[in-house]
């Protein structure tokens, strides 16, 4: 398992290739026993922005995912969630994760606080090896893809996994509505 071919991207089990995610995706994914399930590939870390994945790797929009990561405060204290959305999609912010993170007003998370807070690269954050007392907020949408390319917690590769694999994840909630059109 975790040999997907989605596009022109082509993965192998993140068993065999550790190197292509960060510590703390493989310590998860090995610890959820999911590493021969989830595939992994390697990209040019200068693609690893949606869009140009998406036109370089020959893959339609739904096929994508973003994970964003929110902030909020309630009572001097700081609520955060990670959000999973269809990059055909953006996360309602300051309406789905705003009433679920119990705050007045939600933003995304400074680029390096979120760095700093996930051990993960910009560009590479995935909903995989957060820490665990973020709930991780999957639109109903991604948990029903057959097959989802997200971040690795690196630039240069890219997961590719059954969306409701997504669902095994600690905190994970599935979300209806989370993701609204673009449009």
């Amino acid at each position: 398992m975790g040999t997907f071919r989605l596009g022109t991207l082509t993965t192998v089990p993140v068993s065999q290739h550790r190197e292509l995610v960060s510590a703390s995706v493989f310590t998860m994914l090995r610890m959820l026993d999911l590493a021969d399930r989830v595939g992994v590939a390697s990209i040019d870390p200068d693609l690893s922005d949606t869009a140009a994945t998406q036109e370089t790797y020959g893959l339609q929009a739904e096929a994508l995912a973003n994970c964003v990561i929110v902030a909020g405060r309630r009572d001097g204290e700081e609520r955060i969630a990670a959000c999973l959305v269809s990059a055909a999609t953006r996360a309602d912010v300051n309406g789905v994760v705003r009433r679920r993170l119990d705050v007045r007003k939600a933003s995304f998370l400074a680029r390096q606080s979120a760095t700093e807070s996930t051990g993960m690269e910009f560009g590479g954050i995935t909903p995989i090896g957060l820490p665990a007392e973020w709930p991780v907020l999957i639109d109903s949408v991604v948990a029903a893809t057959s097959l989802v390319v997200i971040g690795s917690g690196i630039r240069r590769s890219k997961l590719i996994l059954p969306g409701d694999v997504l669902t095994a994840l600690p905190g994970a909630e599935v979300v209806e509505g989370l993701g609204k059109p673009t449009s």
